[in-house]
């Protein structure tokens, strides 16, 4: 029980929170490198699906994925209110700028250990060891992601 407990404290702090679909999500704010709107999208041929493809951002080179396609859903359909937000992905050896396109972003939102249950269990079959935990606030549950988790054997900087 005290390494859950210090497990969810360490967790506790700043989000940006995103939406894809109707679902509410959190990454650490620290991860993030900035929020833009949709842009063009270079696309590179013979990589997975989620990999949208690549952007000139200021200079330098940045993978985009589409996270809807990752996570299974079906792929984003570009709005007005589409985002790509540019985290910083720790692959163990480099940190790789990515873009991740989003249906919206929500807010900074500050969470409490209180605030953060681990997240359910569905079986060895299903790994959902990219999620830090569930956050409830107020009437809601947002999904608190582990983005460097997310990608972990993707070869992101390969595209770069």
């Amino acid at each position: 029980m005290a390494m859950v407990e210090q497990k969810q404290e360490s967790l506790s702090g700043k989000y940006l929170s995103f939406f894809l679909d109707e679902e509410e999500y959190g990454i650490e704010i620290l991860k993030v490198r900035e929020i833009f709107a949709y842009t063009s999208i270079t696309q590179i041929p013979r990589t997975p699906a989620y990999v949208l493809g690549i952007i000139n951002l200021r200079g330098s080179v940045i993978p985009v994925v589409d996270l809807r396609i990752k996570f299974g859903m079906a792929s984003s359909e570009i709005t007005d209110s589409s985002c790509i937000i540019v985290v910083e992905i720790n692959n163990g050896s480099s940190v790789v700028p990515t873009g991740v396109l989003v249906d919206r972003v929500s807010e900074v939102m500050e969470v409490t250990q209180e605030q953060i249950q681990e997240s359910p269990e569905f079986g060895s079959s299903i790994n959902t060891d990219f999620i830090f935990g569930m956050a409830k606030i107020d009437s809601s549950v947002k999904i608190l992601l582990d983005i460097d988790r997310i990608f972990v054997g993707s070869n992101l900087d390969s595209l770069i």
